[in-house]
């Protein structure tokens, strides 16, 4: 079942670009979190979105908010794909994609791991979710509305 507005966010545990282990849990209380799920490392759709995020990611944090991508993708790949695009954010490896049906995360053509982006406030619950295969900066746009209309 997907995650939806109103709903408390799962928590998880997963290894970031550097191997360490990221959870939600660590930003309750103290900064929103924007959870984009995007289907691969250096893709170009995925690349589109991720520099997008890159791009704005000072405005997400002057709104009191930190960034984090998670694919499927390990932890190596992750560091290779922020280096060439000087990522200045958290990706998270979800081998498996454990997170990401955690999520109810959408797949596009029931097979390719779908473009899913949620607001998720300081106590946790979910604020804004955007699904959008296609619209690789209304990632970026509407996240962001969300977070400054606040």
């Amino acid at each position: 079942m997907a995650i939806k507005v109103g709903d408390t966010a799962p928590d998880f545990n997963l290894p970031d670009q550097n191997g360490k282990m990221v959870s939600l849990q660590d930003f309750r209380g103290k900064k929103a979190v924007v959870l984009y799920f995007y289907p691969k490392d250096d893709t170009p759709g995925c690349t589109m979105e991720s520099c997008a995020f890159r791009d704005q990611y000072e405005v997400f944090k002057s709104a009191g908010a930190e960034v984090i991508g998670v694919s499927g993708d390990s932890s190596q790949s992750h560091k290779q794909f922020a280096s060439k695009h000087n990522l200045p954010f958290t990706l998270l490896s979800d081998q498996g994609d454990k997170v990401r049906k955690l999520y109810g995360a959408t797949t596009a053509f029931g097979f390719i791991p779908g473009r899913v982006t949620y607001v998720i406030d300081q106590s946790g619950v979910v604020q804004y979710v955007f699904d959008s295969m296609f619209n690789f900066s209304g990632h970026v746009e509407e996240t962001l509305k969300q977070l400054t209309a606040r």
